[in-house]
């Protein structure tokens, strides 16, 4: 496979498109070991700029960074019944260290409420020891049978929340909270639309009370859960006694959270934005922003056009830049290249252009002669920084309208599973496990999530005709 070859549309195979543009974009490569990814350097710089967005949204909300170990004792999760028997098919278990069988299996963390809940009961001791707000930015292990590069692997890499609150009330704000940061963070810097909304007790965390999440849809209009928050009640304070003296001289136990967003996440943004040439990167995600292509002949156009292009360097060294002065590749094959590799905004520089004081540009957004305008290199970083904002906003648009294109309001079950085979099905239901499953096995669509905005009406379930009083989103999902 070379970078001159066509990739598959996404209407004729969107899994082999996705396959093939992270592959083609140099995200990610797989690993030796089967189900494992090896993130390349193009893919890591767009998860620092992840990396980044986020972490500046959780200082802003007081929250700290910390590590915690890789490792945990077997016993820490049967501590918690329902954690470990939501996770025991994904557990990596460690019986030999140091050529000897441990005296106690270690696991690889699949997350780590349960080393961090032993922490805690150690650093907690009164009500002037909370809250405890702490992020941890690291990888886990979960042992996936089926696997896709970024969506799903064994190993990957993510930020996990853990948070303590001396009441329940304090710990549901934080979880929500969080969320809203969650959706922000999308929307913003992603131009990812989602859904903010509540998981069914079959869809949450094992071992929480109340799953949040927001969802997006991507461009074969299936679901991706992309970011998660958990109000774990005192379930873990309980296993792992976590308990404060209170304001009264009485000990309580802590109400806890936890929170996490994933390298899923770039997945999200290939399948939400991308296009038959390959990635379509937000702006301020993305890892070069801009990308300078000169055009020359001979040697003296050479000279005149680095000097422009050399100005232009200067004038925008406040954005992501990438001068391609690549002697060995035809300028044709450089606009496919940063095409695939979803750069938002291409400037082409020629010796007309050097004439001309002026430059061409051509947003990554828009394919062809339609999203190529001309500019004066008099100030050309105001006139960037424009286009860039542009980009971003018609992405969100973009995406958002599909997703409402996409989104359909069946009257009955019929209308549900026809529904369901294409997009996102907005329907009343009972919060029965019985329809939950019903609709799970003859659609494979599942309940993504109850969204928090809710009509101010009451409904009938769209599977049993019961009397429902919110609606959920049903869609199959990665």
């Amino acid at each position: 496979m070379t970078s001159t070859d066509k990739l598959p549309t996404r209407r004729e195979n969107f899994s082999e498109w996705y396959n093939q543009i992270v592959q083609r974009a140099e995200l990610a490569d797989y690993a030796p070991v089967r189900g494992c990814m090896v993130v390349r350097p193009y893919g890591w710089a767009l998860w620092e700029n992840i990396q980044g967005a986020l972490d500046r949204r959780f200082k802003a909300t007081g929250h700290v960074n910390a590590a915690f170990p890789l490792l945990i004792p077997k016993s820490f999760l049967e501590k918690e019944k329902e954690h470990v028997e939501g996770f025991s098919p994904e557990l990596a278990v460690v019986t030999i260290g140091g050529g000897e069988t441990l005296e106690e299996p270690l696991i690889i963390r699949p997350t780590s409420e349960t080393i961090i809940g032993h922490m805690y009961s150690k650093w907690i001791k009164s009500y002037r020891d909370l809250p405890v707000l702490i992020n941890q930015w690291g990888n886990v292990v979960r042992w996936e049978l089926r696997t896709r590069l970024f969506l799903r692997t064994l190993e990957f890499y993510w930020q996990e929340g853990h948070t303590a609150h001396a009441t329940s009330e304090e710990a549901e704000a934080e979880t929500r909270r969080m969320l809203d940061v969650y959706a922000d963070f999308a929307i913003n810097e992603a131009a990812v639309p989602v859904v903010s909304g509540l998981k069914s007790d079959k869809e949450k965390f094992a071992g929480a009370v109340r799953s949040y999440t927001i969802e997006a849809m991507m461009g074969d209009t299936r679901a991706l859960q992309s970011g998660t928050s958990h109000f774990l009640g005192q379930n873990f304070a309980k296993a792992f006694d976590i308990q404060f003296l209170d304001w009264n001289n009485e000990m309580q136990y802590a109400w806890t959270t936890s929170w996490g967003l994933s390298t899923r996440f770039i997945g999200a943004v290939i399948m939400t934005h991308g296009d038959d040439q390959g990635l379509v990167l937000p702006p301020r995600l993305a890892p070069i922003q801009v990308v300078v292509i000169p055009i020359y002949k001979s040697d003296q156009e050479k000279s005149l056009v680095m000097e422009s292009v050399e100005r232009v360097r200067a004038e925008l060294a406040g954005f992501r830049i990438k001068v391609d002065d690549r002697p060995e590749v035809t300028p044709g094959f450089k606009f496919n290249d940063w095409e695939m590799r979803g750069v938002p905004l291409r400037i082409e520089i020629g010796p007309k252009d050097v004439a001309k004081d002026s430059v061409a540009l051509a947003r990554r957004d828009i394919p062809g002669k339609a999203g190529k305008s001309f500019a004066s290199q008099q100030n050309l970083a105001q006139q960037v920084a424009q286009i860039l904002e542009d980009i971003h906003t018609s992405l969100h648009i973009r995406a958002l309208a599909f997703r409402q294109a996409n989104t359909y309001d069946p009257v009955d079950y019929p209308e549900l599973v026809e529904a369901v085979t294409h997009g996102w099905a907005y329907a009343w239901w009972c919060e029965s496990p019985e329809c939950e499953a019903k609709v799970k096995d003859e659609t494979k669509a599942t309940t993504r999530c109850i969204p928090l905005d809710q009509p101010d009406r009451t409904g009938s379930c769209i599977v049993c005709g019961k009397p429902a009083r919110r609606k959920v989103i049903f869609a199959r999902a990665y």
